[in-house]
C-alpha cells in the first residue's frame, strides 16, 4: 500500500506503538516499506505485514490486545482490513538486542 505521507504515518505509528505496548517511545523504531508486489490472499490488493519486536512483553493474553489496538489503527490510517495483513510479535531476548553500544542485558543490569 503506498502511502500519501509516509513520515506523518510512520511517526504516528511510533506513538500509537509506544501506547499499545506500554513502552516510552525513546525505545520504539518505526518503518515503513512500499512493496508492490505483496500478495495477500492470491491478489495485490492493499495488505499488509507487520512485525513487533518488543523486550519483556510479548505474551500470547497480551499479544491479543496489541493485535486489536494494532489492527485498528492500521485499519482506521490505511484503510486495510485486518483479513489483509498479519502481525508477527517477537521478543528476542534482552541478551540479543542491542542498543547504545551494548545489550539490554547490560543495561537493565545496571
Amino acid at each position: 500500500l503506498q502511502i500519501i505521507d509516509p513520515r506523518s504515518f510512520v511517526l504516528n505509528l511510533s506513538k500509537t506503538g509506544a501506547n499499545i505496548l506500554g513502552k516510552p517511545e525513546e525505545y520504539i523504531s518505526a518503518s515503513y516499506r512500499h512493496n508492490e508486489f505483496l500478495t495477500f490472499n492470491g491478489n495485490f490488493e492493499p495488505a499488509f505485514l507487520l512485525t513487533i519486536t518488543s523486550l519483556d512483553n510479548i505474551t500470547p493474553e497480551r499479544n491479543e490486545a496489541y493485535s486489536s489496538g494494532l489492527f485498528a489503527f492500521l485499519e482506521k490510517e490505511l484503510g486495510v482490513q485486518g483479513n489483509r495483513g498479519y502481525i508477527t510479535f517477537y521478543d528476542p531476548g534482552r541478551a540479543n538486542l542491542g542498543h547504545n553500544g551494548t545489550t539490554f542485558a547490560q543495561i537493565f543490569a545496571k
